[in-house]
């Protein structure tokens, strides 16, 4: 596993940001970074200084074709089914960030529930 660098201050402030007052989610780390899930999944997270959010097929689409987004690779060659890099271009706009994430929130919020794994 390669070794991991910080979010710049900017990228924690724009995934805060967006994820503020997102519906029925829970903070938590993952890779070390910050993240939120929604009904146990995964549905956004800081990775270096990246964001990536889990998307539904037609979004994902939509976001890689339209929007240059990548398909969320956290170590090359080894790509994370279903989550997406969002680009700077909507990293830096508050009201994009907040719409693709509300986007993977509608979608994780259709996965079926995980139940905490025990100690």
């Amino acid at each position: 596993m390669p070794a991991f660098t910080k979010p710049s201050e900017a990228t924690l402030q724009t995934f805060e940001g967006a994820v503020a007052g997102l519906q029925g989610v829970a903070r938590r780390t993952m890779f070390g970074y910050p993240s939120v899930f929604l009904n146990g999944n995964m549905l956004s997270c800081v990775f270096q200084d990246r964001i990536m959010v889990r998307l539904s097929e037609t979004d994902r689409t939509e976001a890689v074709k339209s929007h240059d987004a990548k398909p969320f690779e956290p170590s090359p060659g080894r790509a994370m089914k279903e989550y997406v890099e969002l680009p700077r271009a909507i990293m830096q706009n508050p009201s994009a960030m907040r719409r693709w994430l509300e986007r993977g929130r509608e979608y994780v919020a259709t996965l079926p529930a995980k139940k905490p794994k025990k100690k």
